[in-house]
């Protein structure tokens, strides 16, 4: 058996470990990281025996409930997360140059940024950077999260509130409204605002519970003092297409946000009006990953997002003929 051989079976080894280790801790249940590495349970718990026998700590706290960091396992947590990221960049970069792969990132979104936002942006990308593919998935805050978590997402966008947790970076790169939308025949379509009296009184079309828009509302209708048992919501519908199309019929009127319905009003088929002294805002967050090193190519669109006029000009389809706004990836990431 070669040196160079051996050598490499004891990385595998140590990688195999600290993969174990890190589930093991973010799981807090030996069998749950069982299932999911789709080892045994006696293989895991060796595993975590072998490490504790060569640090000489324990790094779990063992209970009938599950499993626990110690102080000293909190410590190693935090040079596991980092040797493991290093490892997944090193690897990405090397198969770069040894396989000539075109760069991937990997974006999670939720509903209204994968259709009304996203798809600018990759138009952008496209012409700017045709050497980086990307892979989008589009789901609910909770999913882009976990994904980021456990790096099957690179960047994740969502809307309204971002989860607490210590392994993610939130920033916010982006502010929606939420505006009210009546159809282009309603009696208040020549308006511009409207008072909660007034919004109280009308039927009121609205996203399922348990979503982002529909959480966001409650919250900003409930500050300006209305009571949410005063809301006439005579309809609930699981998306933004059903909700518009309904408002569209002179059913009843929306909640929603503003880049939604930005093409209807352009064409006349509603109206916005905004609930007087009391405009509705969200904010849209990036999630990354803490404890981490991006690539180049993710670092690239990072500093996209953190640039407000080159985003304001993307989303609003204003960059179709200024060079100006096609920098390249060295002075975006300056």
């Amino acid at each position: 058996m070669t040196r160079s051989f051996v050598g490499k079976e004891r990385r595998l080894l140590f990688e195999q470990q600290f993969v174990v280790f890190k589930e093991v801790a973010d799981t807090k249940n030996i069998t749950l990281a069982a299932k999911r590495l789709h080892m045994s349970q006696p293989s895991i718990s060796l595993q975590i025996q072998n490490m504790e026998n060569l640090y000489g700590a324990r790094f779990f706290n063992r209970t009938n409930k599950g499993v626990t960091l110690t102080k000293a396992g909190e410590v190693f947590y935090d040079h596991v997360n980092n040797i493991l990221n290093i490892l997944t960049v090193a690897q990405q970069q090397i198969s770069v140059l040894t396989e000539d792969q075109r760069a991937l990132i990997y974006i999670g979104a939720t509903l209204t940024i994968g259709e009304y936002i996203l798809p600018n942006i990759l138009a952008y990308l496209y012409k700017i950077r045709p050497d980086v593919d990307f892979k989008v998935k589009i789901a609910n805050t909770e999913t882009i999260s976990q994904e980021v978590i456990e790096k099957r997402i690179h960047i994740g966008l969502i809307e309204g509130p971002a989860p607490r947790n210590k392994e993610i970076v939130v920033e916010k790169f982006w502010q929606d409204e939420l505006v009210v939308v009546v159809p282009s025949f309603h009696p208040w379509a020549a308006r511009h605002s409207i008072t909660l009296a007034e919004l109280a009184k009308e039927r009121l079309i609205m996203r399922e519970e348990g979503s982002g828009t529909r959480k966001v509302t409650e919250l900003a209708l409930k500050e300006m003092g209305l009571d949410l048992s005063q809301i006439n919501v005579t309809m609930e519908l699981g998306s933004t297409q059903a909700i518009k199309k309904v408002v569209a019929a002179g059913i009843g009127i929306t909640i929603i946000s503003s880049l939604t319905v930005s093409r209807e009003c352009e064409n006349g088929l509603f109206k916005v009006l905004k609930v007087q002294d009391s405009p509705v805002y969200r904010p849209l967050n990036m999630l990354t990953l803490a404890h981490t090193t991006q690539t180049k190519d993710e670092r690239f669109l990072i500093s996209m997002l953190h640039d407000r006029d080159l985003l304001e000009a993307i989303i609003n389809g204003n960059c179709e003929d200024d060079k100006e706004l096609y920098p390249c990836g060295d002075c975006l990431e300056a």
